[in-house]
Order: C-alpha cells, then sequence, then structure tokens
C-alpha cells in the first residue's frame, strides 16, 4: 500500500493545494493579457497561442531532463481520444476567457467563467452518477444563477475597459463550460497517467489548435509578437508559470480531487485576478456586480467536495 492510499485525507488536502496554486496563477493570466493588448496590440487568440506554444517547449524540455520522454507515447497511447479532448478544450477554454477579458473585462470574465464552471461540473458527476441533488445543492445552483444575473445586468453597463459587455458574458460563459468540460475529462484521464506526461500532451495539442491564429496574425497587419523586452517576459510568464506550471498542478491535484472539488479549489483565481484589476487596471466592480459575485463564490464555495481515492501507482 503507497503512502497515499494509506492517507486519503492528506493527499486529498495536499491535492486542494495544488489545485488552488494553480488557480493563483492563473488569476494573473488575464492581467498580463490585458497588459500585452494594451501596449503591443496583440490579440486575444495570438497571446492564447505563443501562451501554447512557450509552455509546450518548456514542458517537453522539462520532460527531457527528467528522462520521461518515453512516458508521452504512453500516454497518448493510453485513451488518445481523451487526451485530445483535454488539449483542445484547454486552447478553446483559454482562448474564450481572453476574449472575454478584452470584451468585459478581468473581474466580470473571470468570476462569471470560474463561477459557472463548478456548478456544472457538479451536475454532471450527479447526471453520470445517477444521483439527485439535494436541498443544500439545490440552493448553491440557485444562489450562483441569481449572482450570473446580477453579473450580467451590471456587466451590460458596466464593462470595465472592454467595448463588448454583452458579448463578452457569452464567452466568458462558453469558456466556464469549456473549463468544466476540461477539468471533468482531466479527473479521470490524471488519475491513471503521469500528471507531467498529461500536460505535455495536452498542451501539444492546444498548440496544434492555436497554431494557425499565428499564421493569420503574421499574413495579416495586426502584430504578431511583442517587440518589447517586457513584453517578451511576460509572453514567457504567460507560458511557463500560467499554463506549463498551473496545469501540471491542477492534473497533479485531480489524481486525489473531484472534478467539482478541483473547480472550488480554483476559486482562488477570480479572487486574485478580481483584486489585481482593481488595484492595478482601476476596474470598478457595481454593487450589482460584487454582489452577484459574492453569490456566485458562495455557491461554489457550498458545494460539498467529495473526497476521492488516490489513482494507483
Amino acid at each position: 500500500m503507497t503512502s497515499e492510499a494509506a492517507h486519503p485525507t492528506h493527499s486529498a488536502r495536499l491535492g486542494l493545494l495544488q489545485i488552488c496554486a494553480a488557480g493563483f496563477l492563473w488569476g494573473t493570466g488575464g492581467l498580463v493579457v490585458t497588459v500585452l493588448h494594451e501596449k503591443d496590440g496583440l490579440g486575444a487568440m495570438t497571446t492564447s497561442a505563443w501562451r501554447m506554444l512557450i509552455a509546450a517547449a518548456a514542458l517537453v524540455a522539462v520532460t527531457a531532463v527528467v528522462r520521461r520522454l518515453g512516458s508521452l507515447a504512453t500516454t497518448f497511447r493510453a485513451q488518445p481520444v481523451v487526451v485530445i479532448a483535454v488539449g483542445c478544450c484547454t486552447a478553446v477554454y483559454q482562448g474564450l476567457y481572453f476574449l472575454a477579458v478584452l470584451a468585459v473585462g478581468v473581474s466580470v470574465a473571470t468570476v462569471v467563467s470560474l463561477g459557472l464552471a463548478p456548478v456544472l461540473a457538479a451536475g454532471w458527476e450527479h447526471a453520470r452518477a445517477g444521483t439527485r441533488p439535494g436541498r443544500r445543492e439545490l440552493a448553491v445552483l440557485a444562489a450562483a444563477l441569481v449572482g450570473l444575473v446580477l453579473v450580467s445586468v451590471a456587466s451590460a453597463g458596466h464593462g470595465g475597459p472592454g467595448d463588448a459587455p454583452l458579448l463578452g458574458l457569452l464567452l466568458a460563459t462558453a469558456s466556464g463550460a469549456t473549463y468544466a468540460a476540461t477539468t471533468v475529462l482531466g479527473h479521470h484521464l490524471a488519475r491513471d497517467v503521469d500528471p507531467l506526461a498529461l500536460t505535455t500532451c495536452a498542451t501539444s495539442v492546444g498548440v496544434v489548435v492555436l497554431a494557425p491564429f499565428l499564421l493569420v496574425a503574421a499574413v495579416g497587419s495586426g502584430p504578431v509578437v511583442s517587440t518589447r523586452p517586457e513584453g517578451l517576459l511576460l509572453l514567457l510568464y504567460l507560458g511557463v508559470f500560467t499554463l506549463a506550471l498551473s496545469y501540471g498542478l491542477l492534473y497533479a491535484g485531480l489524481r486525489t480531487t473531484s472534478g467539482s472539488a478541483a473547480t472550488v479549489a480554483t476559486l482562488v483565481e477570480p479572487l486574485s485576478a478580481a483584486a489585481l484589476a482593481v488595484v492595478l487596471l482601476d476596474e470598478r466592480l457595481t454593487a450589482p456586480a460584487v454582489v452577484g459575485g459574492a453569490l456566485i463564490l458562495a455557491a461554489v464555495v457550498g458545494i460539498r467536495p467529495r473526497e476521492v481515492p488516490p489513482a494507483p501507482t
């Protein structure tokens, strides 16, 4: 019996801490994307493509250094369809999120995207298990829906730095749904394969999905990459820390944490993102937006996480 199997509670807590750390790193991503857009004119999808490409290069390099390149082929052969789906969902989720950030602002985009995902993930788990939610969970769902309505109404007239609040809300909602799918799929896959190999494979698939946007930017009139040293460092930070490291932490944590509990833990992201946006970007949150965001966060926290036995090693 492994030490993780002997101490499931300790493993579950460690998994939640790993996912919280990932959420904190994600919370800085929207701010960086906004700065790159304002200072260098980089579009959301162009930035997403660079982020994925840099992350994939860093992950392959790390995998080679630790001499685990063989695990990449093993991981892909284990469940190729799921690996491809996780990679595609990761690319789509982050692209939609960054587009939402530019359209409606960091705070609203993050709260809607991350607030919706746990509700969807929990609903999927109930549907898959054939169970019905209790009163507590119905109250959680009601609070989340009311919160989303309040945030939507508030952002319709106060879009922050963006100029398309309603479009931003739709993009953020689609991002949240895709993120929920990514977490549910990643949870089941992470329990059977190496987290580093899974992160590298999924990110490599994401590169293939987003690479066309770099080609479009290259043949178009818009900038392809930052020409400022600070901008290049921000792109490097996006790829290495907010994707390669953060998703490695996510998949490591998902080995002992359920999908719905994982989305609860990543609640650190909207909290850190909203604080940074208010302090550094002068975004203003109206009272309805604050109340709505609080209801969403309360709803997500109210989901009772279930401990998951660790994957066999």
